[in-house]
C-alpha cells in the first residue's frame, strides 16, 4: 500500500492536532502524584480533548473504554484506567493519549516517576525517550524507515535493556494506524524510502529487563518477567531537513 504524501494544509491541521495533544499531556502530567488513580487522570484528559475541540481517538478503538492508556510498573502499554488503580510513590506511568482535530489524527506517549523513584527507574524513563531522539535523528529525506529501528535498539541495547518487538510505531493521519508499521528493533533489508510530507509516530517501548511481553485479558501488555517498562512517542513529519515533532 502507498505511504500517503501530506500537503502543506494538512501538516498544518496534523501540527495543530498535536499542539492540542501536548496540551492534554501536560495536564496530565500535573495529575501524576501519589494518591490519584489512573481513572482521575483518564477523565481530565477526555474532558481537556474535549475542551480543545478535539475528539479522543482512543476511545471505543478496538473496544478500548477510555481516552488514555495508562500503564503502570510492568505494564508496557494498553493499561485500562480505573479506580482501583491507586499512584504511589516510586511507580512508573505511561500516559499514551491521542486526538482528532478536525478529522486529523494525533498520537503521543510520556512515561512518567510518581514522587521519587529509583535511579534505575530513572536511567530507563530517560534511556527510553533517547532512544526516540536518537531514531528520529534518522527519519530524514532519503534515509530509510528501519535507519530509524536499528537507532532505537542500538540506544536501548548499549544500556541493556530490552526492546518490545511485538509492538511497533506506525504511519498517522487521517487514521489513527496506518502503514507503514515502524519497529523499534533492526529488521532485514532498509525499509521504504523516506519522502517528505510522510507522517509517522515513532513510538519506543523499553523494558528494564527481558524484551519478553504477555497480553492479558483486558488487553493491556505487561513484561513477561514482571519488571518496569517505558514507553516514549510522537507523531512526526519528514521534511527536507531534520523530522518535525508535531506534538510537543
Amino acid at each position: 500500500m502507498p505511504i500517503p504524501i501530506r500537503s502543506a494544509s494538512e501538516i498544518a491541521l496534523m501540527r495543530e492536532s498535536g499542539k492540542r495533544l501536548a496540551e492534554v499531556h501536560r495536564v496530565m502530567r500535573e495529575m501524576v502524584r501519589p494518591g490519584v488513580s489512573t481513572a482521575e487522570i483518564n477523565e481530565c484528559a477526555e474532558r481537556k480533548i474535549a475542551e480543545l475541540g478535539g475528539v479522543p481517538n482512543f476511545k471505543n478503538y478496538n473496544g478500548f473504554p477510555a481516552a488514555v492508556c495508562i500503564s503502570l510498573n510492568d505494564e508496557v502499554v494498553h493499561g485500562v484506567p480505573s479506580l482501583d488503580k491507586i499512584l504511589k510513590e516510586g511507580d512508573i506511568v505511561s500516559l499514551d493519549a491521542g486526538l482528532i482535530w478536525k478529522g486529523w489524527h494525533s498520537d503521543a506517549a510520556r512515561t512518567w516517576g510518581v514522587g521519587k523513584i529509583s535511579e534505575e527507574a530513572a536511567k530507563l524513563i530517560e534511556t527510553t525517550r533517547r532512544s526516540f531522539y536518537e531514531g528520529i535523528a534518522k527519519a530524514v529525506w532519503r534515509a530509510h524507515l528501519y535507519d530509524i529501528s536499528a537507532a532505537v535498539e542500538e540506544c536501548a541495547e548499549r544500556e541493556g535493556y530490552g526492546v518490545v518487538r511485538e509492538l511497533t510505531g506506525h504511519g498517522i493521519g487521517k487514521h489513527l494506524h496506518e502503514p507503514p508499521m515502524i519497529p523499534n528493533v533492526r529488521q532485514k533489508g532498509r525499509g521504504l524510502l523516506l519522502v517528505p510530507g510522510m507522517t509517522f509516530a515513532v513510538e519506543p517501548m523499553i523494558n528494564l529487563g527481558s524484551a519478553e511481553v504477555s497480553f492479558t485479558d483486558d488487553g493491556s501488555v505487561r513484561t513477561k518477567d514482571g519488571l518496569i517498562s517505558a514507553h516514549y512517542e510522537n507523531t512526526i513529519v519528514i521534511t527536507e531537513g531534520e523530522a518535525e515533532i508535531l506534538t510537543l
